[in-house]
């Protein structure tokens, strides 16, 4: 069984590390004076993302959280999404087929939304409520990589809502940068 806690201290330091500098990494994952390491996973989740939002801006949390996603499932999300394309011919079309709607897709006034009624990650599972939507931003990039891959075009991702901050689902807008369908 793998530790999905030590997976993410490993990715959210590689993150800050990239962002800044080894000294930071260390202590936004572990706190002043490795504290951090004996904390319980909710509590390690929100101390973590209040040090990374007390030493970075939002655009910078954003985007180091967006490099911090797990990549678990995406080939099989991928071939899921190309299948989706081959039989759509735009955007309304993808966004209102059966498979699409059965994974969350839909497709609103020529923008496409990703919705979950249930918080898929592993490392909230005991966390009551998030203060911030921080710690999901590594969802907006883990649907970055996919959709970017999948409409071979940049992405962007917009995160709208978050079960675990309260909302009544998760819920992200897709953006394409570019022609999907020649």
């Amino acid at each position: 069984m793998f530790d999905i806690r030590k997976i993410q201290e490993q990715i959210i330091y590689g993150a800050v590390k990239s962002a800044l500098n080894d000294e930071t990494a260390k202590e936004i994952v572990f706190g002043k004076d490795e504290q951090a390491r004996a904390e319980d996973n909710p509590t390690w989740v929100k101390s973590t993302m209040k040090r990374l939002e007390d030493r970075f801006d939002e655009s910078e949390v954003k985007a180091i959280r967006m490099q911090c996603q797990c990549g678990y499932g995406m080939n099989e999300k991928l071939e899921l999404i190309k299948e989706l394309l081959e039989a759509s011919s735009g955007m309304e079309e993808f966004g209102n087929l059966n498979k699409a709607k059965a994974a969350g897709l839909f497709c609103e006034r020529g923008e496409l939304f990703l919705q979950f009624l249930f918080c898929p990650c592993p490392m909230l599972a005991e966390v009551e409520r998030l203060d911030t939507y921080t710690w999901c931003q590594c969802t907006t990039g883990y649907s970055k990589v996919l959709f970017e891959k999948a409409f071979e075009c940049e992405v962007d991702v917009e995160l709208l809502k978050s079960i675990k901050a309260g909302d009544e689902i998760c819920l992200m807008k897709i953006i394409p940068k570019g022609v999907i369908w020649k």
